[in-house]
């Protein structure tokens, strides 16, 4: 078997051919029968078919940090007058065709045409909720941002956008992407494919982003797990300003739980990596597992009750809410 994306070194985390998670964390894999089981098993909880959204233009440069929200991982990161944009999904469905797969509920919280000049892509994976060919072509004509992404994400960029600008790293890589900021690419517990024949053949990953003496920590998609890998990062960057964490998509938790978190494990999550603030990420836009739309949005609320949490140091981003820290 060849992978197609990537020939590389044998790794902690490469056997050759596909890519792992960190030694004693959950088994991600799943097999048919098992999604054959979930679904014939999921409860009939229809999301609304739509849920109105007044779009934001954002303002060209930011000096300070300021989040805008696009919709599911789509964010728009202004940090020290650069632009970034996490996983840009403005496609209507999350799904390798138009016709079928995951339909948005929620429309772009920033219309493509209305986006300020785009620096940089911090790209997690390559699941189709997060790597958009349609979206990234769009970018690169009006933008040609430098893309930053985990192995093996390059080569399926580069098929449709052979002079895209791509840094293409390994867990512990890092990449200036402008005078004074820095993107590292950091571990995170989850999976990728395109196609039925590619599982973990391409590295999935989160990013830690440092610019102007702050640190801005992006999830991606990712489990809980044992907790390590978030530790670990808290320990190595120190005090994260801002974590963008994902919050849905947790249900089932015997299917999900190694590769999504819930929103008890995000508020977890934020503890470990020592953020100071947290924003929630990948929820109500796309339907991809069992709970209901605002689940949560409810569940975040609840949880950092339970602990005793301000509900402002953690918030549940709606498309084209607009956070500023500082």
């Amino acid at each position: 078997m060849r992978n197609p994306y990537y020939e590389g070194p044998v790794s902690d985390h490469f056997d050759g051919i596909r890519f792992l998670n960190p030694a004693g964390e959950p088994e991600t894999d799943r097999s048919f029968g098992e999604f054959l089981r979930w679904r014939r098993s999921a409860p009939d909880n229809r999301w609304p078919s739509s849920v109105d959204v007044t779009p934001v233009t954002p303002e060209a440069r930011v000096d300070g940090l300021r989040v805008t929200m696009v919709g599911h991982a789509t964010l728009l990161v202004q940090i020290a007058g650069l632009n970034i944009l996490t996983d840009p999904v403005w496609s209507d469905r999350a799904s390798p065709v138009a016709f079928a797969g995951p339909r948005r509920v929620t429309s772009p919280g920033i219309e493509l045409v209305a986006l300020p000049q785009i620096d940089a892509i911090l790209l997690s994976h390559n699941h189709y909720d997060h790597l958009d060919m349609a979206s990234l072509q769009a970018l690169h004509a009006r933008h040609d941002p430098l893309i930053v992404t985990p192995l093996g994400n390059d080569a399926i960029i580069r098929r449709r956008l052979p002079s895209a600008r791509i840094e293409v790293g390994d867990w512990g890589d890092h990449f200036e992407i402008a005078p004074g900021a820095r993107a590292y690419i950091v571990p995170a517990l989850h999976w990728s494919s395109r196609g039925p024949r590619d599982r973990r053949m391409a590295l999935w990953g989160g990013f830690m982003l440092e610019a102007a003496g702050k640190r801005v920590y992006f999830a991606g998609d990712t489990g809980y797990g044992t907790g390590n890998i978030f530790r670990d990062i808290g320990a190595r960057f120190g005090a994260v300003d801002l974590a963008i964490l994902p919050i849905g998509a947790y249900d089932p938790r015997w299917f999900m739980a190694a590769q999504h978190c819930d929103p008890e494990e995000a508020i977890r999550i934020m503890l470990d990596v020592g953020a100071k603030s947290a924003l929630g990420m990948h929820w109500g836009t796309f339907k991809l597992t069992d709970e209901g739309r605002v689940d949560p949005e409810r569940r975040l609320a609840e949880g950092l009750a339970a602990r005793g949490i301000e509900p402002r140091r953690f918030r549940a981003l709606h498309p084209a809410d607009v956070a500023d820290f500082g």
